[in-house]
């Protein structure tokens, strides 16, 4: 092949590649701007399956960094809207990070495909939860106090724990545990999601970052995707939150089809 059209080939693969990044971190920060979590569910297998990142370890690390930073994005627009109860996020936060470092250390010394199919499994069980309280609206005064303060802090240790060993934000675990253990409407827990997600994905991406387990530069490709699409993701969740049960079902939808999915690759590489 002549040197101008292997030069050419080759801009335009980079390009391609390029636009595939910023295409999955808009796609990522849409998720997180809409049901609050999703955003490592989908990260992690975008990176591994869209992308092409060969070490499941890496994605892991790298995902948790821009999810951490996307969930920032969207927790600003949430904000301003005012769908955030601050009280909530920082004591459920603050009992998940230290649960964080200690799934993160669990998880790195685990098989990363084998981690991949466990990860699935969990998004499915889940989902069934999400699923089965569709119905509920919750109570729009609901917030943390003396009475459930202790549930809501088992539920971010647990949560916690269980995002940093499998590399998530955590707002798919969030979520269903801020509406379980405060009775909040579900726009209220995505809202507040963000302040736990963000803090987990910091936590979860140092302790990937001292491994050497983050591509900074895939990283950056995924926030600047994100923030666009986090915008249109919370302007999303506010039009759909009036409608009973929809943004539920569709956050457990989402969930099912991206756990059956790596259900069948991980299978298939095992």
């Amino acid at each position: 092949m002549h040197p101008a059209m292997l030069s050419h080939s080759l801009l335009q693969s980079g390009l391609l590649h390029i636009g595939v990044e910023l295409f999955c971190g808009a796609l990522i920060g849409f998720t997180l701007g809409l049901i609050g979590g999703g955003g490592s569910i989908l990260a992690v297998p975008l990176m591994v399956y869209a992308v092409g990142v060969p070490n499941p370890h890496v994605a892991i690390g790298t995902s948790a960094l821009a999810v951490a930073i996307n969930a920032l994005i969207g927790l600003g627009q949430h904000a301003r809207v005012g769908t955030v109860k601050w009280r909530c996020a920082g004591v459920f936060a603050s009992c998940g990070v230290l649960g964080a470092f200690l799934g993160a250390s669990l998880g790195k010394a685990m098989d990363g495909q084998r981690l991949l199919l466990l990860f699935a499994l969990l998004m499915l069980g889940v989902g069934a939860l999400m699923l089965h309280g569709r119905k509920n609206t919750g109570s729009p005064d609901a917030n943390c106090n003396r009475r459930n303060a202790p549930k809501v802090m088992t539920y971010g240790m647990g949560a916690g724990l269980l995002s940093g060993f499998f590399g998530i934000g955590g707002g798919f675990l969030i979520v269903p545990g801020l509406m379980a253990s405060t009775g909040m409407p579900i726009l209220n827990a995505i809202g507040t999601s963000l302040v736990a997600v963000s803090a987990f994905g910091f936590s979860t991406a140092l302790s990937y970052t001292v491994s050497g387990y983050v591509d900074w530069q895939l990283a950056t490709m995924f926030i600047a995707g994100g923030a666009l699409g986090s915008i249109l993701g919370t302007r999303t969740a506010r039009f759909m939150a009036g409608q009973t049960g929809r943004l539920t079902s569709l956050f457990a939808g989402v969930i099912f089809l991206v756990a059956f999915y790596m259900i069948w690759q991980g299978v298939s590489r095992l």
